[in-house]
């Protein structure tokens, strides 16, 4: 089996189009067709669905695929130990809450691209259940999502702790004005899967507030520029708000140290062989949070609720 196969593969599937993969290789498009009709023949398996919007993996291209990932890792790892070079390249499919995106990552890639200029990074945000399935199907190298994470397949580091605050109106002084009356004209979340989203909702449900309508954005801008205009109020973390809060747009209020302490994590897979780029990765994260080297396992369930 063909090394340079294999990593024809995996960025294939990285990119999801042939086009894209030969271009990033540096190489024609044709090349990389006939190598993987080639890898293909000699698995005697198609790895590949192709049609017009570009292409998508088959069960068994799926299957195939962190395996392809482990043994390129694997030998690029062993090049080098061998060569004695501290050379760290490669691509890193990372994936992040938005409010992570929005406020912590930046200052945590500019450590890290700072240092290891070689490495590509590639950023998608989505909820914490959109990103664990994304790392657990090798569609992300990792990924940072609310925590607790408990997975028999899965390694944790944490990465930020967080301050979680109810956001509202200005018009809204104390949690009380909205609490006692039993109702709330609008809630803006995220979409099913959001981690701050289920903390909301169980944060009024447990005073026994009836949500009357629940509005889901894909944007904090948006989440925020709503409550500002006083149609209703969110949860998020502090970090996120601090600015909107300080222009006078919003209010934030403090909660109870057991419904506003969160942790974010990053999550990677524990079946597969890190690269050089993945571990200068996580130790950036150790770095910053004071944490050993060695990721935190965390075995026990497989569904993941967040």
């Amino acid at each position: 089996m063909n090394l340079h196969d294999l990593n024809l593969f995996a960025t294939v599937a990285r990119l999801g189009s042939i086009t894209k993969a030969a271009k990033a290789l540096a190489t024609v498009q044709s090349n990389v067709t006939a190598r993987i009709r080639l890898l293909e023949d000699e698995l005697g398996a198609q790895l590949l669905h192709r049609h017009h919007h570009g292409i998508s993996l088959t069960r068994k291209g799926q299957e195939f695929l962190p395996y392809a990932q482990q043994m390129t890792a694997l030998v690029q790892k062993a090049r080098e130990t061998v060569s004695n070079t501290h050379e760290v390249e490669g691509v890193l499919r990372l994936g992040s809450l938005q409010t992570t995106a929005a406020a912590r990552l930046p200052e945590l890639l500019r450590t890290y691209v700072n240092t290891w200029q070689r490495v590509d990074l590639a950023i998608e945000t989505g909820t914490t259940r959109e990103l664990v399935e994304a790392v657990l199907n090798h569609r992300l190298d990792g990924a940072f999502v609310c925590g607790p994470i408990d997975h028999h397949e899965l390694d944790t580091v944490l990465a930020f702790e967080e301050e979680l605050v109810l956001v509202t109106p200005l018009a809204y002084r104390s949690p009380a004005q909205y609490l006692s009356g039993g109702a709330i004209p609008k809630l803006f979340v995220f979409k099913i899967g959001c981690s701050y989203r289920s903390k909301i909702e169980q944060y009024l449900a447990r005073h026994g507030v009836d949500l009357l309508n629940e509005m889901e954005f894909g944007t904090i801008e948006g989440i925020v520029g709503c409550v500002s205009a006083g149609l209703g109020i969110t949860m998020l973390p502090r970090s996120v708000v601090e600015r909107s809060a300080r222009r006078h747009e919003v209010r934030l209020h403090e909660l109870a140290q057991k419904d506003s302490r969160v942790e974010t994590l990053f999550v990677t897979p524990r079946s597969v062989v890190r690269s050089s780029a993945m571990e200068r990765f996580i130790e950036v994260i150790a770095a910053r949070t004071g944490m050993a080297k060695k990721p935190k396992n965390s075995p026990l369930r497989r569904r993941v609720n967040h």
